[in-house]
Parts: C-alpha cells; sequence; structure tokens
C-alpha cells in the first residue's frame, strides 16, 4: 500500500481528499500546519506528498525545502491561486507537480497516480546510462557530472533518464509531457515543461544560457545532442 503525506490546513478539503485518497486503497497522513508538518515527517515513510502552499503558520515551499535536503520523494503543490511566479518557485525548488484551486478530485487522483507509476517504472534492467559526461545509475538513482554527484529531484532525474534513453533524437514536448504524467497532456501548463527544461539545465549544463547538451530544436522540441 502506497503512503501518502498531505499538508493541508482547509478542513473540508482536507476531509475531501482524506476520503478520494483513501477509497483509492493509499495510506495516509495529515498534517494541517508547519509545526504538524515539520514533527511527522520522516525520510523513506512516504511514497509521495501533497503540499498546500499557504499555511497558518507557514508556506508550503519551506516544507519543501526541508524534504528536498534528504528525499527525492515525488511532491504535489496546491495552489490557491494560479500565480506565474509561485508555480515556477514550486518547480524551481523540488516540486515534481502543482494543481491550482479550485480543482477535480479526478484530475487531481489522474496526476498523483501517473507520478507514482512514473516513479515505480524508473527501477528498470539497465543499470547504467552514460554520455555527454554524465553517468545515471539506475538501480541507485544516482546521477553523476565528471564523477560528481549531482542532486535532482524526482521529476528531474525522469526528464534527465528520458533524453539520455533518446539521444540525437528530437522529442516533442506532447512526448515529453506523456512520459513525465501519463496522464491527459491538456492537465498540464505550457509553462511547466520549459521551467523543468531550464532548472535542469543548470544543473547538467557548463554554462546554462548557451545549452550544449540539451538543445532546444525550434518548432519541433527538445534533443539530448552527444557532445563528447
Amino acid at each position: 500500500m502506497k503512503k501518502i503525506f498531505l499538508v493541508e490546513d482547509d478542513l473540508s478539503l482536507m476531509n475531501g481528499l482524506s476520503f478520494a485518497l483513501k477509497k483509492q486503497g493509499y495510506d495516509l497522513d495529515i498534517a494541517r500546519t508547519h509545526g504538524e508538518a515539520e514533527s511527522i515527517w520522516t525520510d523513506g515513510k512516504y511514497d509521495l506528498v501533497i503540499l498546500d502552499v499557504s499555511l497558518p503558520d507557514g508556506s508550503g515551499f519551506h516544507i519543501c525545502r526541508k524534504i528536498r535536503q534528504t528525499s527525492k520523494v515525488p511532491i504535489v503543490f496546491l495552489t490557491a491561486a494560479d500565480e506565474e511566479m509561485d508555480i515556477i518557485m514550486g518547480l524551481d525548488i523540488g516540486g515534481d507537480d502543482y494543481i491550482t484551486k479550485p480543482f477535480k478530485l479526478a484530475v487531481l487522483m489522474s496526476r498523483i497516480n501517473a507520478l507514482l507509476r512514473r516513479s515505480n517504472d524508473f527501477v528498470q534492467d539497465e543499470t547504467e546510462l552514460c554520455s555527454n559526461n554524465i553517468k545515471m545509475l539506475l538501480l541507485k538513482s544516482k546521477v553523476y557530472k565528471n564523477e560528481e554527484r549531482l542532486e535532482l529531484t524526482a521529476s528531474e532525474y525522469k526528464l534527465l533518464r528520458l533524453f539520455m534513453e533518446n539521444p540525437d533524437q528530437v522529442l516533442s514536448s506532447e512526448q515529453i509531457l506523456h512520459q513525465l504524467w501519463d496522464c491527459d497532456e491538456s492537465y498540464v501548463d505550457s509553462n511547466t515543461l520549459t521551467v523543468y527544461i531550464r532548472r535542469l539545465r543548470t544543473k547538467i549544463e557548463d554554462d546554462p544560457s548557451t545549452p550544449k547538451r540539451i538543445v532546444t530544436v525550434r518548432r519541433m522540441g527538445y534533443k539530448w545532442n552527444l557532445v563528447d
């Protein structure tokens, strides 16, 4: 049974989410404040985290930063308003997805299920991928650049793996989004992939402003460009 950690202060929404998640067969721990979340969180205990951005005593962004110090568990943000800067910040600090309130429970459940499926799918028969001075140890979920360990979120890891498994092939935005979420791409904001690509480039490129590994192919998509 998969275990989810829900951090949400709205009692009505919390009860609705709790009912829906348990009905889907998920085990659940709940916190309603920043303080409760910090006291309950245990690395390795949860398969996914759902974080409300606005809490009565703090921010879900701060909780995300704390979690990312020790864990790559998938994180979904719940935001009260569709503010682009909040969305970008949430993804930049390590969030894997976001959904704005109000939302349909079916949409949230689809995205949660997709994140969990994708997390499970990335334990494969292969053990290592190497190109462009980047090495992925798949069974250990570790990534190195020039033998130096890189700290990637779960979505960054999956995105990088997708590129490295398809060298010199142009991947459209739709193909990439389908591989990352495995759900209706209309649920995913068009800016999201741009943020993911930019964030990953800051970690793997020598000069993120002039990328050599992940290159943009105008009007077509992106490509893992073999340079070594």
